[in-house]
């Protein structure tokens, strides 16, 4: 089961709200909202990174290679990395 918390993430990162993230939607919410979504506990603190870790974070995700996450795709980083 994916947590809750991994589609709260999810949604606050999609900002096209096209119910997936390219590369550059994650890296740009998380420079603009990660210390927020820090401050919400929707992220853990070290979570929020920089560009690169950001970029690296999507690269991870992106088991299909298709440069486009899926929420399962996601979920089953952040879940997995976080200890949700």
């Amino acid at each position: 089961m994916m947590s809750d918390k991994a589609r709260t993430l999810f949604d606050a990162l999609d900002l096209d709200h096209d119910g997936t993230l390219t590369r550059i939607e994650v890296i740009n919410a998380l420079r603009a909202k990660g210390p927020t979504l820090a401050a919400q506990g929707v992220i853990p603190v070290w979570g929020v990174g920089n560009d690169d870790d950001a970029s690296a974070l999507f690269d991870e995700a992106d088991q299909n290679g298709d440069r486009v996450l899926s929420f399962e795709e996601f979920a089953a980083l952040v879940d997995r990395r976080f200890g949700w």
